[in-house]
Formats: C-alpha cells, sequence, structure tokens
C-alpha cells in the first residue's frame, strides 16, 4: 500500500470522532486504557463570540470554583491537544480548565480572509472575550508552539492585569534568531502543512503531526489527532503563516510570574528560544524535557501535569 493510501485510511471515519462534541475523542480512541463512561470528567462546552463575530467554542473541566487555567493550542491543532491535561483526575480536582478552539480550527467557526487572521488584535480579542464571557478570574494562560503568538498579542492588546501567570510551552516568543528554528520548521509551509491539493494536504499534515513528538503517540491517538488536524482547513493555515512574532520588548517588560516548559528534542522549535524567553522575562523559569520533542505535555505528563499544577499554585499567590 502507497502513504497516500495509508495516509488516507487514518482519515476516513475519524470526522465522527473529532466533530462530535463529545468531548474529548482521545479518551475513547485508546479505550482499554480509558476509564467507564460514567467515570470520564465532565466538561460543560459553550460559544464565545468575539467582537468579529467569529464564534469560538471552549470547553471546560475540573473544579468550578479552583483556580483558573487558559489553554491556548499551536497551528492546526485544537482543545483535543490537552487530553492528559483536562482528563487528568489531579489536576480537574484542583483546577477550573477551559481550553479554547482557536478561530479557524477544530469546532471554531472558520471564515475566509486574511482579516480574520492577520490581525494580531483579532487574536487579542478572541482571549480576551474567552476570559471575560466565562468569568476566569485571573487564569494562567498556556500557550503552546503558534499559541506564544496568540499570548504576545493579547499581551500588546491588554497587558498582565487579568492574569495570574504565563506558560510557555515549545512556544513562538520570537523569530529573529535561525537558531530558534528546528529543523522541521519548515513542515509548516508548501512542502506539507501548505502543500497543494488533497494528497499533499493530508501526506503533509501526517509528516508534520510526527514531527511534533519525539515519543511517537499510539497509533488511535494519532489518528484522532490527525482528524482534528484536517479540520484546519488551507486557507485558515495560510492565514496563520507570516505573522511577526517579535514580542522580546514585550517580554522584557512582563511583571508576572512566567514557566517556559519545552522539550529539547522539539524538531520545530529549537532550545534555544526557551532560553531566550527565560532568559528576557524577568524572573522566568525554566523546565526543559530531555526525552520530549514540540509536545512535552503529552509526550510526558506525569512531569508536565505536575509542574504546572505547582506553577499555578505559586502564581496565584504571588499576584
Amino acid at each position: 500500500m502507497d502513504r497516500y493510501s495509508a495516509g488516507r485510511r487514518q482519515v476516513m471515519g475519524l470526522g465522527a470522532a473529532a466533530i462530535g462534541l463529545e468531548l474529548l475523542p482521545m479518551a475513547k480512541a485508546h479505550a482499554q486504557q480509558a476509564p467507564a463512561p460514567a467515570e470520564r470528567a465532565a466538561y460543560t462546552p459553550r460559544f464565545i463570540t468575539s467582537p468579529d463575530g467569529v464564534r469560538l467554542a471552549t470547553y471546560e473541566f475540573g473544579n468550578p470554583q479552583g483556580p483558573a487555567i487558559l489553554f491556548l493550542h499551536g497551528f492546526a491543532q485544537a482543545a483535543l491537544s490537552w487530553d492528559r491535561q483536562l482528563r487528568n483526575p489531579e489536576l480537574s480536582r484542583e483546577f477550573r480548565m477551559v481550553a479554547i478552539d482557536l478561530r479557524g480550527h477544530g469546532m471554531s467557526a472558520k471564515p475566509e480572509g486574511d482579516a480574520f487572521y492577520k490581525p494580531g488584535q483579532v487574536w487579542a480579542d478572541d482571549v480576551r472575550s474567552v476570559i471575560t464571557g466565562l468569568g476566569l478570574q485571573r487564569p494562567v494562560l498556556v500557550g503552546w508552539s503558534y499559541a506564544g503568538r496568540v499570548v504576545g498579542d493579547y499581551l500588546t492588546a491588554y497587558g498582565t492585569d487579568a492574569l495570574a501567570g504565563i506558560n510557555y510551552v515549545d512556544a513562538s516568543s520570537s523569530l529573529g534568531d535561525p537558531a530558534f528554528l528546528g529543523p522541521d520548521v519548515g513542515l509548516l509551509g508548501p512542502q506539507a502543512m501548505l502543500a497543494p491539493g488533497v494528497e499533499g494536504f493530508i501526506e503533509g499534515t501526517i509528516r508534520f503531526l510526527r514531527a511534533c513528538f519525539a515519543i511517537q503517540p499510539e497509533p488511535a491517538d494519532f489518528q484522532a489527532m490527525l482528524a482534528f488536524n484536517m479540520l484546519a482547513p488551507h486557507y485558515v493555515r495560510a492565514g496563520l503563516s507570516g505573522r511577526p512574532a517579535n514580542y522580546a520588548e514585550l517580554l522584557k517588560a512582563l511583571r508576572l510570574p512566567v514557566l517556559v516548559t519545552h522539550g529539547e528534542k522539539d524538531r520545530i522549535l529549537a532550545t534555544p528560544i526557551a532560553r531566550f524567553t527565560a532568559a528576557t522575562v524577568p524572573g522566568a523559569r525554566l523546565s526543559l524535557y530531555s526525552n520530549s520533542g514540540h509536545s512535552p505535555f503529552w509526550e510526558e505528563p506525569e512531569r508536565y501535569n505536575r509542574e504546572l499544577a505547582e506553577f499555578v499554585r505559586q502564581a496565584q499567590a504571588t499576584r
């Protein structure tokens, strides 16, 4: 069987898993490890409308009275990416956890036109709309990969007053230095994620997803990831591309707790970008994962969840 046929088989039949709002399909995908349905973490789905009319799908897990964590995913991903955090029993008991499908992704609206994706203000407004619409009290923002730009857009527009802290996870904070880019960063372009045609689009997405992990997901998990990646259309991916990511001056001015998490085997964004972020933000803490690639929260979830919980407690106590 050729590689395209194999990739097509992985996609077929997965639409219901990603589109149906019985979030999150990851737990179903590896049923032998999943708890019984009655024991699965409950969640609350809700749509929030941004000022430009884009409807954003949000999903709330955990303790509604607990300290808030707002998870922002990466390029072509979805709220589903955070399955190993949102469904973690320890985190759920203590924290109010909210994940967004960013505009153009997952179950959120996917309007056409660069005006919906190029300006930093639209991303800032999205984050603010979720914080205010859900009544999140001083959340910790968790920004993975491309969401580092979204965090930067929010901080540029609205500052830090509404936040308790920020966790940058293998995140874009500045792209001015070639040393920040990993050997597979080109997969975000025309050779993979922006490849033309159905065959190139599917095959490119598979290649990019593989590059996101040093510790590869189980086949069923990878299938679910591939399904929700395919929900981000070509025009959305193109709209996200080419946006500036020069937040150095903003980082220097931050005066709130910051944790920088990074996998040392990341082939998309190299470790120097994490070192830069941690060195630029006053008092930031750097946590490197020697065994992980671009997705340490998935590859080493026990350690990541422990460090995230510790950070959120400290951030809430500090601000």
